[in-house]
Protein backbone atom coordinates (compact mmCIF):
# COMPACT_ATOMS: atom_id res chain seq x y z
CA UNK A 1 0.00 0.00 0.00
CA UNK A 2 1.45 3.43 -0.91
CA UNK A 3 2.58 5.74 1.86
CA UNK A 4 0.82 9.08 1.49
CA UNK A 5 2.26 11.30 4.23
CA UNK A 6 4.38 13.75 2.16
CA UNK A 7 7.32 13.25 4.57
CA UNK A 8 10.79 13.34 3.03
CA UNK A 9 12.77 10.18 3.71
CA UNK A 10 16.48 10.04 4.50
CA UNK A 11 18.61 8.71 1.67
CA UNK A 12 20.84 5.71 2.22
CA UNK A 13 23.61 6.83 -0.15
CA UNK A 14 24.58 10.21 -1.67
CA UNK A 15 23.27 9.74 -5.23
CA UNK A 16 20.06 7.93 -4.26
CA UNK A 17 17.03 9.48 -5.95
CA UNK A 18 14.43 10.53 -3.36
CA UNK A 19 11.39 8.28 -2.99
CA UNK A 20 7.94 9.64 -3.80
CA UNK A 21 6.14 10.11 -0.43
CA UNK A 22 2.64 10.38 -1.85
CA UNK A 23 0.26 8.49 -4.10
CA UNK A 24 0.79 8.81 -7.83
CA UNK A 25 -2.05 6.59 -9.02
CA UNK A 26 -3.55 7.90 -12.25
CA UNK A 27 -0.79 10.50 -12.74
CA UNK A 28 -0.36 11.19 -16.42
CA UNK A 29 3.30 10.70 -17.28
CA UNK A 30 3.75 10.28 -21.00
CA UNK A 31 5.17 12.12 -24.02
CA UNK A 32 2.33 14.63 -23.92
CA UNK A 33 2.23 15.55 -20.23
CA UNK A 34 4.13 15.13 -16.95
CA UNK A 35 1.80 15.50 -13.96
CA UNK A 36 4.74 15.60 -11.53
CA UNK A 37 5.81 18.96 -12.91
CA UNK A 38 2.48 20.51 -11.84
CA UNK A 39 3.95 20.69 -8.34
CA UNK A 40 7.70 20.05 -8.72
CA UNK A 41 8.44 22.30 -11.71
CA UNK A 42 10.49 25.45 -11.06
CA UNK A 43 7.55 27.80 -11.60
CA UNK A 44 5.15 25.80 -9.37
CA UNK A 45 7.00 25.11 -6.13
CA UNK A 46 6.12 28.41 -4.45
CA UNK A 47 2.43 27.63 -4.83
CA UNK A 48 2.60 23.88 -4.17
CA UNK A 49 5.29 23.93 -1.44
CA UNK A 50 6.73 20.80 -3.08
CA UNK A 51 10.49 20.48 -3.49
CA UNK A 52 11.74 21.59 -6.88
CA UNK A 53 13.40 18.98 -9.06
CA UNK A 54 17.16 19.27 -9.07
CA UNK A 55 18.82 21.67 -11.49
CA UNK A 56 20.50 18.58 -12.97
CA UNK A 57 17.09 17.66 -14.41
CA UNK A 58 17.26 20.79 -16.57
CA UNK A 59 20.72 20.04 -18.00
CA UNK A 60 21.31 18.45 -21.36
CA UNK A 61 24.03 15.84 -21.86
CA UNK A 62 26.60 18.60 -22.45
CA UNK A 63 25.77 20.33 -19.13
CA UNK A 64 23.88 23.24 -20.72
CA UNK A 65 20.90 24.50 -18.71
CA UNK A 66 17.60 24.28 -20.57
CA UNK A 67 14.32 26.15 -19.96
CA UNK A 68 12.36 22.89 -19.79
CA UNK A 69 13.16 19.61 -18.10
CA UNK A 70 15.65 17.53 -20.05
CA UNK A 71 14.24 14.67 -22.12
CA UNK A 72 16.76 12.43 -20.31
CA UNK A 73 15.06 13.22 -16.98
CA UNK A 74 11.45 13.60 -18.12
CA UNK A 75 10.09 10.22 -16.96
CA UNK A 76 10.35 10.60 -13.19
CA UNK A 77 9.45 7.01 -12.30
CA UNK A 78 12.49 5.65 -14.10
CA UNK A 79 14.50 6.68 -11.02
CA UNK A 80 12.02 7.72 -8.35
CA UNK A 81 9.78 5.09 -6.76
CA UNK A 82 6.71 5.45 -4.62
CA UNK A 83 7.27 4.74 -0.92
CA UNK A 84 5.20 1.79 0.26
CA UNK A 85 4.62 0.04 3.57
CA UNK A 86 5.54 -3.34 2.07
CA UNK A 87 7.71 -5.75 4.01
CA UNK A 88 11.03 -6.63 2.33
CA UNK A 89 10.72 -9.54 -0.10
CA UNK A 90 14.18 -10.89 0.72
CA UNK A 91 16.55 -10.36 3.65
CA UNK A 92 19.06 -7.55 3.21
CA UNK A 93 22.43 -6.82 4.77
CA UNK A 94 22.54 -3.32 3.26
CA UNK A 95 24.13 -0.69 5.51
CA UNK A 96 23.74 3.00 4.86
CA UNK A 97 26.84 5.18 4.60
CA UNK A 98 26.65 6.25 8.26
CA UNK A 99 26.64 2.64 9.49
CA UNK A 100 29.61 1.65 7.32
CA UNK A 101 31.84 4.27 8.93
CA UNK A 102 31.05 2.94 12.42
CA UNK A 103 32.02 -0.69 11.72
Amino acid sequence: KPVNDDQRRARSFPAQPPVIPHQIDNYQLDLRFNKCMDCHGRSRTQESQAPMVSVTHYQDRDGNIRQEISPRRYFCTECHVQQTDAAPLVPSTFQDMNQIGRN
